[in-house]
């Protein structure tokens, strides 16, 4: 079967990289989850998209889901991905970011950076001719956001009027969540326990964006107030990578948030719930939710193989910039 692929004008993301939710625009999204969509449904027809492209891995943290499917996701499209660990070293220890850029560039034809400071994800953006993928930073989980409401979508055969409410940390995951659903015209509402709610100037994006997409962003303190009526609940791990120093500190203060039955009581009744996963099952979330019919944990897991996809598909397929 021929390939089909991403080529003509009305086709191509307003982006070079992809590091933050901020950047792209809703027409972006609309075109990333219509590719990801046909891609879904007939991986076969794009089996030779990526045929000779090769794709860098720059990983600090570990993974399951973010390597398998980047790494499957490429081999599928024809291409090839190989993994750089830099667990130890970190990035930029050994050389400089600069000089990592333009070594791959020479090499690959796209970089996928799991790191821990966001600005090494945009220092390697800035000096690469290649088109750079943020898979996780301190500040944004992108693909993680953007698979989920591809989810949500499958879900509830829409995003406009919806209300997500997400419980737990301010984190990185959170922060996408925010920018990209106040885009998609989703009301975000976040309970975290005071003293960890998102960035302040995250929140302000966040909300600049949903002025022109529709969307709201809420802050609480209150989980059952974030949840009430919500379509979608959503939590995360307490600690993320990086923090587990503070695990047992955080269990503590994040000990009223976990989401179970009484919490998704309080939801909308078709309510589903979310979680980017891994998860520390009778912390943030409870074994009876996270296995329950309301729990779509492990369709969000299948989606990031086929969002992540397209968002190759459209970053790589013109090659160097």
């Amino acid at each position: 079967m021929t390939p089909v692929v991403a080529m003509d004008q009305q086709e191509q993301v307003s982006v070079r990289d992809l590091i933050s939710d901020a950047e792209l625009t809703r027409s972006d999204l609309k075109l990333i989850f219509e590719l990801a969509e046909r891609v879904k449904a007939s991986p076969a027809a794009y089996a030779g998209a990526l045929a000779g492209k090769q794709l860098a891995m720059i990983f600090e943290k570990p993974s399951l889901r973010t390597r398998t499917t980047f790494e499957v996701g490429m081999t599928s499209l024809g291409g090839f991905a190989v993994y750089l660990e830099h667990v130890k070293p970190r990035l930029g220890e050994r050389e400089s970011i600069k000089d990592v850029a333009r070594n791959l560039e020479r090499w690959v034809d796209g970089v996928v950076a799991r790191t821990f400071a966001h600005q090494a994800v945009v220092e390697l953006a800035q000096n690469a001719s290649i088109p750079v993928i943020n898979a996780l930073t301190d500040l944004f989980h992108p693909c993680q956001a953007i698979s989920d409401f591809f989810t949500l979508k499958e879900k509830h055969g829409r995003l406009r009027g919806l209300t997500l409410a997400f419980v737990g940390d301010g984190n990185n995951v959170c922060h996408s969540l925010m920018v990209t659903g106040a885009k998609l015209g989703v009301t975000v509402r976040v309970a975290t326990p005071a003293g960890f709610e998102p960035k302040s100037e995250i929140v302000k994006e966040a909300r600049a964006a949903g002025r022109a997409g529709g969307g709201t962003v809420q802050l609480f303190h209150d989980p059952l107030e974030a949840v009430a009526g919500a379509q979608a609940v959503y939590t995360d791990v307490w600690a993320s990578m990086g923090q587990e120093f503070a695990a047992h500190l955080r269990a503590q203060v994040f000990a009223s948030f976990q989401v179970n039955d009484a919490l998704m009581a309080a939801a909308d009744r078709g309510a589903v719930f979310m979680h980017c996963l891994p998860a520390h099952r009778g912390q943030e979330v409870t074994d009876s939710v996270m296995d329950s019919s309301r729990s779509i944990v492990y369709d969000q897991a299948e989606n990031r193989l086929h969002v992540q996809k397209a968002i190759l598909m459209l970053l790589m397929q013109n090659g160097h910039r």
